[in-house]
Parts: structure tokens; C-alpha cells; sequence
């Protein structure tokens, strides 16, 4: 399956427990609003995900099955995050919370025969270290903390091989409005394109080098 270079889609979550407003979803669509700039010639999509193990699986398949994107970028709220967290890799077993209609994964994993972790072919040490936005730190993770969040990252790299992101976004507050989140996931996605770009170079140059 050959990625469609034009097309990246950029997901948020809908309420679960006390969060009524889901600071993930609040930050997609401000970043909706603004695009990802001029300079970058991609198709923005985005999406609403429920809190919900047997919705986003379903909807992980569409997405890389009907819309085969360059990158899918999954945003989440991680209640106790003070940062902007770039998560390296997805896990797939230790799925123990239930989701909002109280439904756990069968044996708490993504996929029985899976293997254990799978990392994005996005170095988030690197984006985490070239991307400034004024008034928030942005910080990278090899933890996403085995919830919906985790299992639908670990998916969607799995389905995607490997060409997804997820970032946790803190919840709403006076120092962090929705507006600024939306900014910087417009510069940590720019980012994560350039990132990309970068890599496939790189291979393409390995494999010349191969042939030569």
C-alpha cells in the first residue's frame, strides 16, 4: 500500500470519565482552523475518536484502508501531563481500564499474535528537541500509559507500518487555552513532516548506495 504524500490526518477524542471537554479534540480543531501552513502541501483531515477500544479499532482500519495517509497523528489528554508529550512507541498488551461503555480488550491487548511494541518511524527525541512554542514545554515518552489513547497509537502503527504519532496534550486551562494547543500541533506536525521527508531520503540514498 503506497501512502497517499498528500494526506494527514490528525485525530482527537471525545469525553470520558470527568473530562466533558476533551482537551485533544478542542486542540484538533483549532489546528483545523489553521492548517498546517502554507509551505505545506498536504490534505488536512480530522476526526473525533470516541473513548471507546471496539470503535477505534473499526475506524484505525478505515483511515489507513480509504485514506492510505503520509502520516495519521492521534492526539490525547493525559490529565496529569504539565507538557506536550511525544509518545515514541505503542504497547500492546496491559489494557486494563475499561473504556466509557465499560469494555476492556480480551486478554488486554491490541492484537494476541502482535509484537510487543512498535515504534514510529518519527524520531519524537528529535522533534521534541527542534520544535519552540512559546509558553508550553513539548517533551517526548516511551510510555502512552495503556489506555484507549495507547491501544489506538499502537494500532494505527501497526496498520500504518509505523507511520503514525501520537502526542498527550494537558487539559484546558488559562495558561494553556485551546488556541495555543492548536498552534502547536501545527509546529510539532510541520515538524514530524520534515522529520519524514528527512528519513526517506535517507533510505532512498541507502538503497542507491546498495545498487552502486
Amino acid at each position: 500500500m503506497e501512502p497517499q504524500a498528500s494526506c494527514v490526518v490528525v485525530t482527537g477524542f471525545g469525553p470520558f470519565r470527568q473530562h466533558l471537554v476533551n482537551s485533544s479534540w478542542e486542540a484538533v480543531k483549532e489546528l483545523s482552523k489553521l492548517g498546517l501552513g502554507s509551505d505545506t502541501e498536504v490534505d488536512l483531515r480530522t476526526l473525533q475518536l470516541p473513548v471507546d477500544y471496539r470503535e477505534v479499532k473499526q475506524t484505525v482500519i478505515r483511515i489507513w484502508e480509504d485514506l492510505q495517509p503520509q502520516l495519521t497523528v492521534h492526539v490525547g489528554l493525559d490529565a496529569a501531563a504539565k507538557t506536550i508529550v511525544l509518545e515514541q512507541c505503542g504497547k500492546n498488551r496491559g489494557y486494563r481500564d475499561a473504556d466509557i461503555r465499560g469494555f476492556r480488550p480480551e486478554r488486554g491487548a491490541c492484537l494476541p499474535d502482535g509484537p510487543e511494541v512498535i515504534a514510529s518511524c518519527v524520531n519524537m527525541a528529535a522533534v521534541s528537541r527542534h520544535v519552540a512554542v512559546e509558553g508550553v514545554e513539548v517533551t517526548f515518552s516511551r510510555d502512552a500509559g495503556r489506555y484507549v489513547c495507547d491501544y489506538t497509537y499502537y494500532l494505527s502503527l501497526h496498520h500504518g507500518n509505523g507511520c503514525a504519532a501520537l502526542i498527550h496534550v494537558p487539559p484546558l486551562a488559562p495558561w494553556l487555552p485551546a488556541s495555543l494547543l492548536g498552534k502547536a500541533l501545527q509546529v510539532i506536525i510541520q515538524e514530524m513532516l520534515q522529520e519524514e521527508l528527512l528519513r526517506r531520503a535517507s533510505e532512498r540514498m541507502r538503497v542507491e548506495v546498495r545498487r552502486c
